[in-house]
Order: C-alpha cells, then structure tokens, then sequence
C-alpha cells in the first residue's frame, strides 16, 4: 500500500510504501520511502473492518515520530483495498489529520 492522499501535517506520501501482515486480528506493517528511513505498525483488526493501531517511524532527518491511528477499510470499484486513516501525533501533541491509503 501506500498513500494515494496525505495530510497537511502528514509526513507519509505516495514514495512510502507499507507492506502488511495480519494474523487473525493482529495486523502489522513495515514501511519506508519518502520522507521515511523506517516505520513500523502494529494494531488490531475489529470484526467492522475497523483498524486501530500505534506507529513509530524516524524520518531521514533523525527525527523519531509516534502515534495513534483509527481507520476504516473499504473497497474501490477496482477491488483494490482502501483505508482511511484518521491520525493522531503522539510526538507532536494536539496534532491530528487523514491519510487515505490504497492498494497497489
């Protein structure tokens, strides 16, 4: 996956590519590209497609970033995998934004 629309305050981009695992209800991903030297993900699946999960990622510049995302996973006309992340900066409090990823 990667991030087809970013957030003003958003620092993945459609150069940072996710690659996902799941296990049951555990879902996690790697990532990196961009503005990212490394990312990592980790967070759980609801039985709604609902995915909630905590990321920390540091960017080329060193610096280290953290927090907490709720998304929503759907479908497009293609049957290519779409979330919408609704974000929450742990690193940089009272910051908050939505990625939109898709599938590649």
């Amino acid at each position: 996956m990667n991030v087809v629309k970013t957030a003003v305050n958003g620092v993945v981009n459609q150069d940072t590519i996710f690659f996902f695992s799941q296990k049951e209800n555990v879902v996690s991903a790697e990532y990196q590209g961009g503005k990212i030297l490394k990312g990592f993900l980790i967070g759980k699946l609801s039985a709604q497609n609902q995915l909630e999960f905590s990321y920390c990622q540091m960017q080329l510049d060193g610096k280290l970033d953290n927090g907490l995302s709720s998304c929503q996973l759907s479908k497009n006309d293609e049957g290519k995998l779409i979330l919408i992340e609704h974000f929450e900066w742990k690193s940089r409090p009272g910051e908050f934004g939505t990625n939109i990823f898709q599938e590649l």
